[in-house]
């Protein structure tokens, strides 16, 4: 098959879905699953940059080939690299590296968004988050914008006057972001969903809420409840709720003579999720050894195990 990523058009096959897939074309669906762009934000570099040129059928459904999914592998490494989306395809026709330095656009985009968060400046931080979602896969995102960003304002929070102040502002527009999206995505999804359970002190945890976004972007149903349940509860919340998964988050250390009766009851695959993950690994693995348990200390490890154990 000869792809042609950087033609103005695609080439239409002329065959039905059905007969391009025997012929082992992928469907957009397949793509995103594989490379973990979503299929938005692969419409979104076709139409917006030409980057990706699918081939249609005779009724217009894009379709890919390996050559495909290769050149999206290229424009992830340079979205890693810091280039911004609308500067790559140059990049993906030249043999070799620029000469110049690459200019980290990531690096733009956090400083842009720090002080819109500190001017508690709402729709500035929405609008900024909302043009990153529609260019970059959600792991890219939480991996280069978010989790760095809330990383430079836990620095900024320490000691500083006004920090709990931009702090509540912070986490409450993003629980409310995302918990927004994954309402939205629970409604045209079926089957068990993901428990995220919060066992912090505080609640509102910024990395509970991206992890939760991060598994339902995934196409997995994520029920979240964001505070601290006791043993017997969260036992009836696994069964009454049928759930594939639990994830426990907690930001602080937890009370080890109180975990296995809090965890002994569920039927089910469990993740330790957050601080508590690298306080307690070690002790824990002895701890509840007989439990199907395994560990995460942010989302992008918590995502990476849901994926490994094919919870997603």
């Amino acid at each position: 098959m000869n792809t042609k990523p950087d033609s103005s058009a695609s080439e239409d096959l002329g065959v039905d879905f059905a007969e391009a897939l025997a012929q082992g074309w992928l469907p957009i669906r397949e793509v995103a699953r594989q490379t973990g762009v979503n299929a938005v934000t692969l419409r979104a570099w076709e139409r917006r940059y030409g980057l990706i040129v699918p081939h249609r059928t005779a009724k217009g459904h894009r379709l890919f080939n390996a050559e495909h999914v290769q050149r999206i592998q290229s424009i992830l490494t340079w979205i890693n690299r810091g280039v911004a989306v609308s500067k790559i395809k140059p990049l993906l026709e030249t043999p070799q590296a620029p000469e110049e330095p690459v200019q980290d656009d990531w690096q733009r985009q956090r400083h842009a968004l720090l002080l819109a968060v500190t001017q508690l400046a709402e729709r500035q931080v929405d609008d900024l988050i909302n043009q990153a979602m529609a260019l970059y896969p959600p792991r890219t995102v939480c991996e280069q914008l978010l989790l760095p960003l809330l990383a430079e304002l836990q620095t900024r929070w320490q000691g500083q006057f006004g920090a709990q102040l931009e702090q509540v502002f912070f986490h409450t527009w993003l629980r409310s972001k995302f918990g927004s999206r994954i309402y939205h995505n629970n409604r045209q999804l079926r089957g068990a969903p993901l428990l995220l359970v919060n066992q912090s002190q505080s609640p509102q945890e910024p990395c509970l809420w991206l992890t939760a976004w991060l598994a339902s972007s995934a196409d997995c149903p994520v029920e979240v409840l964001d505070g601290p349940l006791p043993a017997g509860e969260l036992a009836l919340a696994v069964e009454r709720l049928k759930v594939r998964a639990v994830l426990v988050y907690s930001n602080h250390a937890l009370d080890l003579s109180q975990l296995p009766r809090l965890l002994n009851a569920i039927d089910c695959p469990i993740i330790i999720a957050g601080p508590a993950a690298s306080i307690h690994q070690a002790r824990l693995s002895t701890g509840v050894s007989t439990l199907d348990v395994s560990w995460a200390e942010d989302p992008l490890a918590a995502h990476r195990e849901l994926s490994r154990r094919e919870l997603l």
